[in-house]
Formats: C-alpha cells, structure tokens, sequence
C-alpha cells in the first residue's frame, strides 16, 4: 500500500517539570483545532527530545521548553492533516521496524533491544515512540502522494556527475538547517542570530531552535551523502570546508540552508553506472518531496487556529 521512498526525519521533545514525573499536574496548555497538547505530553517530550540529543541537556529550561513547544505543535499539525487525508491511517510494521532502526543507528546503538532498554533507562515509552515515528511516516506518504507527480528528474545532469567522477568517491556527513526569511533584507541579520547560536550552543541546538525541516528534531543531522549526490550550488559551497565548518546560506526552493560538515570520507570505488544513477535519482526525489513537504506545512499550519492556554 505504502510506497518506500522513506523521507526520515523525526519527531521529538520537552522539559521536566519535576525530578518525579508522577507528581506532574496535567493540564491542557495549548490546543490546536481537535488536537490537544497537555503539560504531560510535554515532559515526555522533553525526554524523548533529550535522549535523542543528548547535548541539549546543558541548555537552560526555559530553552528546551520553546524548542519542545515547537515541535510537538509540529507533530499535531501533522497528525490533524494526516486524519483529514486518511482513514484509519496506518504503516505496515516492516516499514517501521526500518525507521526504528534509523533512529536507534543514529545514536550509536546496534540492535532495538538496546534501543528499548536505553528508552527505559530515560523513562521513555516505547509505543509512543513508534506513534511518533508512524506519524513522520505518514506524513511523508501523505507528501508523496500530493506531489510525487510533480518531480522533476534531469536525467542527463544525473549522468553528467556520474561520468564525471574518478576512482575515488568523497562523501560528506552532514547536518543541516534549513529557515526561511520574510525578504532578503533580513537574511543576514537571520543569519548571525543562527551563526551565534551554532558557536555559543553548537549546531544541534541551533537546528533545534531555528531549522523548519523535519531534521530539527534530531539536531539537523543527514546521513552519509557522496558528493554526486549534491547539486552544484551545495558542492562549490562545502568543497573547501574543512570539519565542524558550516556554509553561509545557500538558497534553495522554499529558504534557505545552512549545512555543516560532521566528517568526510574518501572512497575507492569501481562504479556500477546503474546503480549509481538509480540512488542518485531517489535522493533527488527525495530531496524534491522534501521540499515540497516544508511549503505545504506551512501553508496546512497558516490555515489552522493555534491557542496557548
């Protein structure tokens, strides 16, 4: 039923209130259409938030508590556009079990059993997490069923990087921010304000607090992308960066992003033309939806009545 071009980006978040979270008054603090948000589901949040970015815990409270508002306004965004679009919306549980696997990957752990445990050890609940996951999941699918139609793929530009190419391939890990300015007069003043917070806080907070994309949630972190992978603005603008150098703006469709170089690699590789084209068109596909998927939340969350209690 479900398509498997996974856009994974992740949701998270919020601050403890109390050392006892049994002692917690809950309470509706903000309510968006049908979908409520209490003072509970924010420290659990803030929990989950944490585990999964683990240098946030030094930030202040009254931090966390702006960056976990942010985004759990963004996940019942989500879920109340979801609801409308489906019924009964659901992801097959292979699927799942992939993302799951993502995400525990991504912060060092090697099976979902240790990825259970290291949940309990931060009094986070497994099944919420996967609801979390199955949202972003549903979401994307949602994305790609409104607009897959209107990718564009330049074949010959994608082949052109691949004949290009020598013996050794360089890839890049990276971590993004990706925000959007009201006009050009404010970019570089945008700018600054997201530069200071990247050097005082580092960049895992900054994308926390000032990215749109759905990476926020996990610190605007990527996976490993080769270079054939990057348009040619994103390549001429890391390609003299050196590690933990981040770029200035590059625009792109919908804003503008700011990306930081984690490590780089260089590979020897016998290329498989074939194979090489067909992972370079699904990022690019991907890369599109993406894009896509940022405009239209914006325009789903403008039509929507956010009210903080």
């Amino acid at each position: 039923m479900f398509k498997k071009i996974i856009i994974l980006y992740l949701g998270l978040i919020f601050f403890i209130f109390n050392t006892n979270s049994n002692s917690l008054e809950n309470k509706i603090v903000i309510k968006i259409e049908n979908q409520i948000i209490t003072s509970l589901d924010i420290n659990n949040e803030f929990k989950y938030l944490v585990a999964l970015n683990p240098s946030i815990k030094n930030l202040s409270n009254k931090e966390i508590i702006k960056l976990s508002k942010k985004s759990i306004i963004k996940e019942k965004i989500k879920k109340i556009e979801i609801e409308k679009n489906f019924n009964n919306p659901k992801i097959p549980e292979k699927l799942l079990e992939q993302i799951l696997q993502r995400v525990y990957l991504k912060i060092g752990l090697s099976s979902l059993d240790d990825f259970k445990e290291y949940l309990i050890n931060n009094d986070i609940d497994f099944e919420n997490v996967k609801k979390k996951l199955e949202i972003e999941s549903l979401w994307n699918e949602l994305i790609l069923f409104k607009f897959s139609s209107k990718v564009k793929i330049n074949e010959k530009e994608l082949k052109e990087r691949i004949e290009n190419n020598n013996k050794f391939l360089k890839s890049y890990l990276l971590s993004e921010i990706f925000f959007e300015v009201s006009n050009l007069k404010e970019l570089d003043n945008k700018f600054q304000e997201i530069s200071k917070a990247i050097n005082d806080k580092g960049f895992d907070f900054a994308a926390l607090k000032y990215s749109v994309s759905q990476t926020s949630n996990i610190g605007g972190k990527l996976d490993w992308i080769n270079v054939n992978s990057l348009n040619k603005n994103i390549r001429s603008a890391i390609n003299n960066l050196e590690i933990n150098d981040f770029t200035k703006p590059i625009q792109v469709p919908g804003g503008f992003l700011i990306l930081q170089i984690n490590n780089i690699k260089n590979t020897k590789i016998e290329i498989d033309f074939d194979k090489e084209f067909k992972k370079l068109e699904i990022y690019e596909k991907n890369n599109q939806l993406n894009q896509y998927s940022k405009i239209y939340f914006n325009r789903v969350k403008k039509d929507l009545e956010i009210s903080e209690l």
